[in-house]
């Protein structure tokens, strides 16, 4: 029997800065008024012409192979996990193995909202526990502003471009590693967050144009309730199964939506913020990369053998929570 473990971790994130300063220029909005609901400061932003969220994956993937000393062609598969792919098709992933130079891998896109990582992570560690591959890259690579409309006071504060990369492979420590996952999705919560246009469902025309449905849409009340809820339950049931309290857990590490969410979900599971990695006042909300750019910054002060609970909500709902032992 063997478990997962992440081996290795990287990220990217783009040299173009927008801060609340310049939003207020842009939109009704100010400095106070953003932190005080959402705690955010700057966001980075991809501004290189014809640049997709590709560039800052294989960015991401180039720095991890750089990190690992591992070659190229030694990666077997690449799951990327994007909300903002380049294309409809063909995908991010084979976009980014071509990139990265990844010769004998095999590559797909995987689609969950803000939760991807976590479900990109799962997927990597049953290909690896099953035995199928040794070398996995989950990569989630998210231009967010390519979806935001800046016109939007609501939304527009909240998201930043990024990218992260992690490395799973196989380990015979069964105490260190993936050591478990739970994931659920609610479909009823579609309405809530979602780009309305663009889809199958109503194709872009010119009048989805005008009405601004290409944009991401948000209804902030519903969302701020079912992404605390959801993200403390998860977290709290992973922890039970694995019979965890917060005073075993060394670092919650949530998705990075928005600071009051990320309170509100530690102080109702007992975690004192300074068991909190936060990073969202300078990156803002990357979606699906989140959580692996907050883990990267943060990799220096993780040690092995350090108990982690990651937890993310996104659009569909979907939403979980993994309990990982630090392994790098």
């Amino acid at each position: 029997m063997v478990h997962a473990r992440i081996s290795g971790i990287a990220s990217y994130i783009p040299d173009g800065i927008l801060d609340n300063d310049m939003l207020s220029k842009m939109v009704d909005t100010n400095d106070e008024w953003i932190m005080t609901r959402v705690g955010i400061k700057t966001r980075h932003i991809l501004h290189k012409e014809g640049a997709g969220s590709s560039y800052m994956g294989i960015k991401a993937v180039e720095r991890l192979l750089e990190n690992t000393g591992m070659k190229p062609e030694e990666v077997e598969l690449l799951i990327c996990a994007t909300s903002n792919p380049d294309y409809r098709f063909p995908s991010t992933g084979s976009v980014i193995v071509d990139g990265a130079k990844l010769t004998n891998a095999y590559s797909y896109d995987m689609e969950a909202a803000c939760a991807g990582f976590l479900v990109a992570l799962q997927e990597a560690r049953a290909y690896v526990c099953s035995g199928i591959y040794k070398k996995v890259i989950v990569v989630a690579a998210e231009k967010m502003s390519s979806m935001v409309n800046y016109s939007d006071r609501n939304t527009c504060p909240l998201f930043g471009d990024g990218a992260a990369a992690v490395l799973v492979e196989p380990t015979e420590d069964l105490s260190t590693g993936i050591m478990d996952g739970v994931f659920h999705v609610d479909g009823w919560g579609r309405d809530h967050l979602l780009m309305p246009a663009g889809g199958s469902v109503k194709p872009t025309t010119t009048e989805t144009v005008e009405a601004g449905e290409n944009y991401l849409f948000q209804d902030g009340k519903a969302v701020y309730k079912h992404a605390v809820t959801n993200m403390l339950t998860s977290s709290l049931d992973v922890m039970k199964r694995n019979n965890l309290s917060a005073d075993d857990v060394d670092y919650l590490i949530p998705h990075q939506a928005n600071l009051r969410i990320i309170e509100a979900v530690a102080q109702r599971a007992n975690f004192p913020m300074d068991k909190v990695l936060v990073n969202i006042e300078h990156t803002g909300n990357t979606s699906a990369a989140s959580i692996p750019l907050c883990l990267d910054e943060y990799k220096n002060k993780l040690k092995k053998g350090d108990k982690l609970i990651l937890t993310a909500f996104g659009a569909g709902f979907t939403w979980g929570a993994m309990y990982v032992v630090w392994d790098i």
